[in-house]
């Protein structure tokens, strides 16, 4: 028998059916192509967008969200992509379709400063004439504010004219947002401008420890990579070839009406052990055009050279597994992906599966997160991408759903006390207490700092005498949230230091099951 314990910060009623808890987004305006990010000083808020002009605000770490469409001069069309600073204020990029101009001729950058209450109007780069400016994502430098776009340039979208060509371009802004430098393109090799194998597309951009810029994308020549060590000014001469892209990275999925394998590009920024390594994950039909897998490779020298794939997604079966995102927790270096799967069927549905490496990309475990498969239309745009945040160990994965012809856009409240992390050197908050069978508790200290409310939840497989008391540093008891046998089932005990008095400074909590103490742990109240 298993029990667990975690803290969170917020709570609401929601039917719970997968063991992480999932939480509709919205339903508003056919959602798709979702994005979401972490608030880094205030991890409760969290803000998600999607297609075409929706965004949605959520200060509860993401079990309620209130929704809203952004609006802008320069026009709304498209490929939402959420970013924080350091200070905490929020950015959403996204295609332009201005009134007097040219249909996504620039990509639009426009910033709040209070958390999504309000949105200026925005900046722009990459305008070029009737040249359309498509597939963009953006990186913040955590060391200077510094933020950086890469993005695909058509010349002619959708022309099949050799003439026509498409390329990866980049912009910087070192003021927040005001403006952006003059863009360049930065690829060695052009590609075509047909949206298709051949196309220069998937540019994610990601930050080095040294300031470093890194970023990957498919085209006519694979996959490939591309580095800065100036800021962005000047970049290799050569691309560095990483691994073929078999098939292509458009390639048909059942069901749907495109689909790709594009390039995600991250660095480990954490100072542990993988401080510093390099991650590029795709999918492909390397394994047959009925068989789509999920695939990282890692570099340990700065670029130069590629690790082998090795397969996200762990099943066998000759099965899609596709769109998928991955993000890093850069407390811990813990690698998160989340990607659709059909493993379990020999039909078009369709689960979310979320898949998580502790060991620098070397081994990888998974499970499935979503509630309910669904079955999706070709006649219904499911977008080009999902997403996932992850901070502190906050995990939060974003997708998009079908469910009776209607899109929607889902979260999922990822319980990493019932993640296997046991491979993990990090892996220190189990601990085993032996009485009828073994209980495997891990304690995550979130929200830590704590502001106002928290949420101590725990879930018990049988009925267990618990005691949960807050002391302060010197040993104080502050209160006690609960000392009482607790039945079966999940049980939640809210903490609000104000009403208790309790100032600025640390404490710690000490759980017992069965008056034997498990698990104490310190925490600091803001």
């Amino acid at each position: 028998m298993k029990l667990t314990f975690f803290l969170v910060s917020a709570l609401i009623f929601v039917q719970n059916f997968a063991q992480h808890t999932n939480v509709l987004i919205s339903t508003a305006n056919s959602p798709n192509e979702p994005s979401i990010f972490i608030s880094p000083t205030h991890p409760d808020t969290m803000i998600a967008a999607s297609n075409i002009r929706n965004y949605y605000l959520s200060y509860d770490a993401g079990f309620t969200w209130t929704e809203h469409t952004l609006s802008s001069t320069y026009g709304v069309w498209g490929d939402p992509v959420i970013v924080a600073d350091t200070t905490g204020d929020f950015y959403f990029f996204h295609l332009s379709n201005p009134p007097s101009g040219n249909w996504i001729d620039r990509i639009v950058c426009q910033k709040t400063t209070d958390a999504g209450q309000t949105w200026n109007n925005g900046s722009f780069m990459g305008l070029n004439g009737s040249k359309v400016q498509d597939k963009h994502w953006v990186i913040v430098d955590q060391n200077n504010n510094t933020m950086y776009c890469t993005w695909t340039e058509f010349d002619n979208y959708g022309s099949t004219s050799a003439s026509c060509k498409s390329r990866i371009m980049f912009s910087k802004s070192v003021d927040a947002g005001a403006t952006w430098s003059a863009a360049f393109s930065i690829n060695e090799t052009d590609g075509n401008c047909v949206d298709e194998d051949e196309t220069t597309e998937g540019a994610v951009p990601a930050v080095g420890p040294n300031g470093e810029i890194y970023v990957s994308w498919a085209g006519p020549d694979g996959l490939v990579f591309d580095k800065s060590l100036d800021a962005g000014n000047t970049w290799l001469t050569n691309d560095v070839f990483v691994n073929d892209f078999t098939n292509g990275w458009d390639f048909a999925i059942p069901g749907l009406g495109r689909a790709n394998g594009l390039p995600i590009t991250k660095c480990d920024l954490s100072g542990g052990l993988n401080h510093g390594t390099i991650y590029i994950n795709w999918s492909d039909q390397s394994n047959g055009e009925n068989n789509t897998d999920v695939w990282l490779v890692k570099s340990l020298d700065g670029g130069i050279t590629w690790t082998s794939p090795k397969k996200v997604n762990q099943d066998n079966t000759e099965t899609h597994q596709f769109f998928t995102w991955m993000d890093i927790d850069q407390s811990t270096g813990y690698l998160y992906f989340v990607y659709y799967d059909r493993r379990a069927y020999t039909d078009n549905q369709t689960d979310v599966y979320l898949a998580y490496s502790v060991d620098g990309g070397e081994t990888f475990k998974e499970e499935k997160i979503s509630d309910d498969p669904f079955l999706p239309s070709p006649g219904i745009f499911f977008g080009d991408y999902n997403n996932v945040a992850a901070q502190n160990g906050v995990v939060r994965p974003i997708w998009t759903r079908l469910h009776n012809a209607n899109l929607s856009v889902y979260t999922a409240i990822i319980d990493t006390s019932l993640l296997d992390y046991s491979s993990s050197p990090l892996d220190t908050g189990s601990i085993n207490i032996t009485e009828d069978k073994v209980f495997k508790v891990k304690v995550e200290n979130y929200p830590n700092p704590v502001e106002n409310t928290s949420y101590f939840s725990f879930k018990l497989h049988k009925k267990t005498s618990v005691s949960l008391v807050i002391y302060d540093a010197v040993g104080n008891k502050v209160t006690k949230l609960v000392n009482e046998p607790l039945e079966y089932g999940k049980h939640i005990f809210s903490l609000k230091p104000k009403e208790l008095n309790m100032s600025y400074g640390m404490y710690y909590y000490v759980l017992k099951f069965n008056n034997k103490t498990v698990k104490q742990s310190p925490f600091i109240v803001e």
